[in-house]
C-alpha cells in the first residue's frame, strides 16, 4: 500500500505544480496582455490541455482517490486512515469539484466569446481574476492531498 500512496502523492504533487505555475505567473502574464490577446492565449491553452499528460494525471487521480479512500477504510490504522481520507476529500472537492463547477464552465464561456472582440474584452478581466482565485483553491487542494498521501505512505 505504501507504494500506491507514494505514487499517488507524487502524481498529485505534479498536478499541484502545474496549478501553481498558472497561479504564480501564467495567468499574471496573460492578464498583462491586451484583453483579446490574453483571452486568445487562454483559449489556446484550454484547447491543448485536453490532450496532455496533465489531463491524464488530473482525471486519473479521481479513481485513484476513490480507491485510496476505500483502502484507507478497510486496511489502514487510524492516523494513516485519517490522512488518506483527508487527501481524498482535498482532491475530490478542492480539485475535481472546483475544476468542474468553476474553472471549466468559465473556460467554456470564454471560448464562446472567441471571435467577438468586444464581448471578450469585457469578460476577460473578470474571467482572469475569478479563474485565478479558483485556481489558487485547486493548487491548495492538490498540495494538501500530496502532503496527506505522502505522509500516510510513511505510516502504512
Amino acid at each position: 500500500m505504501e507504494w500506491i500512496l507514494m505514487i499517488a502523492g507524487l502524481a498529485v504533487a505534479l498536478v499541484a505544480g502545474v496549478f501553481l505555475g498558472f497561479s504564480d505567473f501564467i495567468m499574471r502574464g496573460l492578464a498583462q496582455a491586451p484583453a483579446s490577446q490574453g483571452a486568445a492565449g487562454m483559449v489556446g491553452l484550454n484547447r491543448t490541455v485536453y490532450r496532455s499528460v496533465f489531463m491524464v494525471l488530473l482525471m486519473g487521480l479521481v479513481p485513484v482517490s476513490g480507491t485510496l479512500g476505500l483502502l484507507a477504510l478497510w486496511q489502514f490504522e487510524e492516523a494513516a486512515r485519517a490522512l488518506t481520507l483527508a487527501g481524498c476529500v482535498a482532491y475530490l472537492i478542492g480539485v475535481l469539484a472546483v475544476t468542474g463547477l468553476g474553472n471549466v464552465p468559465m473556460n467554456t464561456r470564454l471560448e464562446a466569446r472567441d471571435g467577438q472582440p468586444r464581448e471578450t474584452a469585457d469578460y476577460w478581466p473578470r474571467y482572469a481574476q475569478r479563474w485565478t482565485r479558483l485556481n489558487h483553491a485547486r493548487t491548495a487542494g492538490s498540495a494538501l492531498a500530496a502532503v496527506c498521501w505522502l505522509t500516510a505512505a510513511h505510516m502504512v
